[in-house]
């Protein structure tokens, strides 16, 4: 009983003490700079790839200065591969579901963190050869950054999602198994609205 008072009274309060907060849609897009962190593919090294996101989100507010920020985005990830003269980009593409918790510092500036899930939805190389069967079809990140809301909706976002689980699956060639340990690391640039 004590814990339902309590559970009530927190909830009331909650409800009762947002600021000038309020709920909000919105809209964003923006650049993506994306490496699978780890292992190198044998000869070779991992570099960066450009490429963007696009989606939606959602601002509920919370308590005080806190608010959850779920979102879902169309994400191209992956990483450029070279190795000698040649290369062999990778192009993975995530529908990502960030949840992120966020905390206004001061009007209209915010930062943020959660947990950022993925489901992989297409992934090639440069030849435009389907690669999807080498890599895991479930991922998660870590994400952090901050964002800046400006009084007509319009707002901008740094963030850093670092990828805590292994993208690769193992595979055989001639009776050796191959088991690489990669993440997906992105830097992301993004501008939008909400209303």
């Amino acid at each position: 009983m004590k814990k339902l008072i309590l559970f009530t009274a927190v909830a009331l309060f909650a409800l009762t003490s947002v600021q000038s907060q309020e709920f909000r849609l919105g809209a964003k897009a923006g650049l993506n700079v994306a490496s699978l962190g780890g292992d190198s593919y044998g000869v070779g090294s991992l570099g960066s790839r450009t490429s963007f996101h696009v989606g939606g989100l959602a601002e509920i507010p919370l308590m005080g200065k806190f608010a959850l920020q779920p979102e879902l985005l169309y994400s191209s990830e992956g990483s450029d591969w070279s190795f000698g003269l040649g290369d062999d980009n990778i192009n993975l593409d995530y529908i990502r579901v960030p949840v992120l918790a966020k905390y206004y510092i001061i009007e209209g500036l915010s930062a943020e963190a959660g947990p950022v899930f993925g489901v992989l939805v297409n992934a090639k190389n440069d030849d435009g050869d389907d690669i999807k069967d080498s890599f895991k079809t479930f991922d998660a990140a870590f994400g952090i950054g901050a964002s800046y809301r400006l009084s007509m909706g319009v707002f901008f976002s740094l963030r850093y999602n670092k990828g805590l689980l292994n993208v690769n699956e193992d595979y055989e060639d001639g009776g050796i198994t191959y088991s690489y340990k990669n993440q997906s690391n992105v830097f992301q640039v993004s501008a939008g609205y909400s209303f």
